[in-house]
């Protein structure tokens, strides 16, 4: 039984209709999960994340699932989960990194990271969300970094919602029309390079700005 629920859940984007109609209002709790672990554990990236969304306000457009709950769950499931991947961050990877390597983590280095953090981490982690792969480890490594909770916790509110709400909502008025589902795959790639091509400009920035600060650091 395991063996046959494992790929219905791995592929849930394209088992929609089969689940809601076994599980019922379960599937709210289903979806919540399947997020929160994409986004809560960096050992569960290979999740449907983009996907699962656009479909799920499909469904919801096609009265299997309500909007409403289906907004409700998949907010939840990304903050929350990002919230854990951050404090699996802070304290195991910091905690770990420090016992294991305590000549090469220094604490000036920590200082780096979290200053970082401080300055652009919020970019980051609000882009991070629309990217696969990314948004993954993004929270991780603001944990590793000591970004503020407080900084953290809005962007990552921020992030959730405009993440959910675009994709849940673009899939509610756009997943039904039969050009958008025989091309699927391709607007759902199209988003990602949309939001990855974003990110990297922003990321390009970043080290612009950090390599012209350190080239122009007078001598001590």
């Amino acid at each position: 039984m395991i063996d046959s629920l494992v790929p219905i859940f791995l592929h849930l984007d394209q088992n929609m209709a089969a689940v809601v109609q076994e599980y019922g209002v379960w599937t709210y709790f289903i979806l919540f999960f399947i997020i929160f672990f994409e986004t809560g554990f960096v050992i569960f990236p290979f999740l449907p994340g983009d996907s699962l969304l656009f479909v799920g306000g499909a469904a919801a457009a096609g009265g299997l699932l309500d909007i409403r709950w289906l907004l409700i769950a998949i907010i939840l499931g990304a903050v929350i989960g990002d919230t854990v991947n951050y404090w699996i961050g802070n304290y195991v990877g910091l905690h770990l990194f420090m016992e294991r390597f305590p000549t090469i983590v220094k604490k000036e280095y920590i200082d780096r990271t979290y200053a970082f953090y401080e300055k652009y981490g919020g970019a980051t982690i609000f882009v991070a969300r629309f990217v696969p792969l990314v948004r993954t480890f993004a929270p991780f490594l603001a944990g590793v970094g000591t970004m503020h909770y407080r900084r953290f916790l809005f962007y990552n509110a921020l992030g959730g919602i405009c993440w959910t709400l675009a994709l849940v909502i673009g899939g509610y008025y756009f997943g039904t029309l039969t050009v958008v589902q025989e091309n699927m795959s391709w607007l759902i790639v199209g988003v990602i390079l949309l939001t990855g091509g974003t990110l990297l400009w922003i990321f390009y920035n970043i080290v612009k700005a950090w390599w012209g600060r350190r080239t122009h650091k007078p001598a001590e």
